[in-house]
């Protein structure tokens, strides 16, 4: 298939580890030039001479999305160096788990300033790029907490169901600009994070890391739990002109483990 997605202009928030650097790796791959977005200078440095060395052009930018004026200064800096923007990949963040019973309005507020509002900030800044070429592509990735929330995820699960609100309702706002906007909703996946939490709990329990991750896994009905790479896949294909009539969507990418409606 043809994705059609060769010198296009990304930009992948989140871009230095995990499902994001996923991402950013298979754009370049399908030929787009990369603009990779996060905080550790020394990771994005790394990142970009990975994805040069697929033969695209890259950069990095280092930005807290909690604050707007770095939000705008990371567009401005791929429009500067790649010369627009095509396709923004919103992968930024993680909240803090905490007990409902002691979770405090900060750490809430917290998950929303990062997910949700830099989510909303990153698409009002690029959507004027794309619309000048009648063409673009916003590809969200909301983990599936967010129609999923129990007694210790609320801080996540209340960022995510606000990124699948705002999916809808940017996705109605530029349909008709020939903007596609949409969600991926990942269950487990084997990103570093989640390895660090197996980490931690294989030290405490004098465990092989491996083992705890097979056994977090085994508890979907896939039987394992999802490579970045598997969820990238579908990123790109969301971001690419081979998807032309998928407006508003969600896809549930947890293994078959979603319960909940919608």
């Amino acid at each position: 298939m043809e994705l059609g997605l060769h010198g296009k202009r990304a930009i992948v928030t989140g871009g230095t580890r995990g499902i994001g650097k996923a991402c950013a790796v298979e754009l370049a791959r399908e030929g787009a030039d990369v603009c990779i977005v996060g905080r550790d200078r020394d990771l994005l440095e790394a990142g970009v001479a990975a994805l040069t060395a697929l033969g695209v052009r890259a950069t990095g930018v280092a930005a807290d999305l909690t604050r707007a004026e770095e939000c705008a200064s990371a567009v401005e800096h791929c429009v500067a160096t790649l010369g627009g923007v095509d396709i923004l990949v919103n992968s930024a963040g993680a909240a803090r788990m905490e007990a409902i019973l002691a979770l405090k309005v900060e750490t809430i507020q917290d998950a929303l300033d990062l997910k949700l509002f830099g989510y909303l900030r990153m698409a009002q800044l690029a959507i004027p790029h794309m619309k000048e070429r009648s063409w673009g592509r916003i590809v969200n990735i909301a983990g599936g907490a967010g129609t999923s929330p129990a007694a210790g995820n609320i801080p996540t699960s209340l960022a995510n169901i606000g990124v699948l609100n705002i999916t809808r309702a940017l996705s109605d706002a530029v349909s008709g600009d020939g903007i596609l906007v949409n969600t991926i909703c990942p269950g487990l996946t084997n990103t570093d994070r989640a390895r660090d939490l197996a980490r931690g709990r294989a030290e405490r329990e004098g465990r092989d890391i491996e083992a705890i991750v097979a056994e977090m896994g085994k508890g979907v009905p896939a039987g394992r739990m999802a490579e970045p790479e598997e969820i990238a896949r579908v990123a790109v294909f969301l971001a690419s002109e081979a998807c032309s009539y998928v407006h508003g969507s969600s896809v549930y990418m947890d293994g078959g483990g979603r319960r909940a409606t919608p």
